[in-house]
């Protein structure tokens, strides 16, 4: 089997948008949430959001914007910083040796509610020729190889808030095989509207922390009241080592492991105990060939809700043997709010860049620690630590779990 390694990385997030800028903002702990300014959200019992601000005439001309959802917009930006940041030109992946796996858990929302009112107000007939298009998930992975002539494997994860890190374990299996030499990876979207905000807000999943955004989201705080909602994408460039080392590329980390799991239990609700979850990193321990002891680093799902932080904390004991023996824990989302299908790419980004540059993202807003979660959360303040081993998991409705191994690369 070939060994694959991460050689370029494309965050679009509410805290930075590009490798440095977002490592700046984990290492300032900085809030990405604020009062919704996409749409009027007054009349909605949840009113904020992790926005990001960008300027999208740097990345796609006026026309092509238009015809593209909004989150087909955020994986071109992503996939344009990650190969800029490989030091990969078009012409260098260009071709049949470089593929796609980049998912979206929900897809074209803002295209679907937006044509859902011409076809109810006016006609069918009258909705956009470009409907379909723009509102199927794939397209996302469909666009990043047309923008550069990938004619390599392609594929599309959808497994809600796994699809990013299943793109990114997809892409290393074909990798893997030696079906391609070149993976652009990891997920995508774009939930910040009514009928995003709004179908969370009625399921009571969302924080209603409205006059207090920049601490709404709490992950393992005793007071958390539910997850904030993020737009945003995160794509990485997987290359096989020996094609990475041929062209001198800048190696962050080596993927050594991936697994999935099904909790087989509920539409929403974790596995009581995290037992879903404890069996995909078991496996992906397994997959890595590495021991529990050997990790010390974990990025976690860790969506500030009740349910997924103490059943991940359960999981993550039964799979380390308690808090003494468990490595440092902490969730970006704290920062970045949760980006659904995009968080397996954006967190795996985080943990890659933690390996290289031996600091610890921190856990922001965790002003009150929950006695039932006993894990070092890494509060408040990133921290300078080389690590060898690192892991990024992510679960989802639908009980479907994804973790990723990755060890440092020198």
């Amino acid at each position: 089997m070939k060994r694959v390694v991460v050689t370029g990385v494309g965050p679009v997030t509410s805290i930075g948008v590009g490798a440095d800028a977002f490592l700046e903002g984990q290492r300032e702990a900085r809030n990405g949430i604020r009062t919704i300014t996409h749409f009027d959200a007054s009349d909605l019992s949840v009113r904020i959001g992790g926005e990001i601000d960008i300027d999208l005439s740097a990345y796609l001309d006026r026309k092509e914007a238009k015809r593209l959802d909004r989150f087909v917009h955020l994986a071109l930006v992503g996939a344009d910083l990650a190969l800029a940041d490989a030091g990969l030109s078009a012409d260098d992946v260009a071709g049949e040796r470089t593929g796609t796996s980049v998912g979206s858990g929900i897809g074209g929302l803002t295209t679907w509610e937006k044509e859902s009112r011409v076809r109810f107000e006016r006609s069918p007939m009258r909705m956009s020729p470009f409907f379909i298009p723009m509102l199927i998930a794939n397209m996302a992975s469909g666009h990043v190889a047309m923008r550069y002539g990938l004619t390599g494997p392609s594929t599309s994860v959808v497994t809600a808030c796994a699809t990013g890190s299943g793109s990114i374990g997809d892409a290393y299996r074909i990798l893997q095989r030696g079906e391609a030499d070149v993976m652009l990876a990891g997920g995508t979207e774009a939930p910040i509207n009514p009928m995003g905000i709004g179908g969370f807000a009625v399921m009571k999943a969302l924080s209603t922390r409205n006059d207090d955004p920049a601490t709404a989201s709490r992950p393992f705080s005793k007071d958390r009241d539910g997850f904030v909602a993020g737009e945003g994408a995160g794509i990485v460039v997987l290359e096989e080592l020996e094609h990475a080392k041929a062209r001198g590329a800048r190696i962050y980390a080596e993927v050594i492991g991936y697994a999935t799991s099904a909790d087989a239990y509920h539409i929403t609700a974790p596995a009581p105990g995290g037992t879903g979850a404890a069996r995909c990193l078991t496996w992906s321990l397994n997959d890595a060939g590495v021991n529990a002891a050997d990790v010390g680093y974990l990025n976690a799902h860790g969506t500030s809700t009740p349910a997924n932080d103490l059943n991940e904390t359960l999981a993550i004991k039964t799979v380390f043997g308690g808090p003494d023996q468990a490595p440092p824990v902490s969730s970006t989302k704290s920062m970045t709010g949760h980006t659904l299908g995009a968080a397996g790419g954006i967190e795996a980004i985080a943990t890659v860049q933690a390996l290289h540059d031996g600091v610890l993202p921190p856990t922001r807003n965790l002003f009150e620690p929950d006695p039932e979660l006993d894990l070092d959360y890494i509060p408040h303040e990133p921290r300078e630590t080389q690590v060898e081993v690192a892991i990024s998991q992510n679960f989802a409705f639908g009980g479907q779990n994804a973790a990723l191994v990755f060890r440092r690369f020198a």
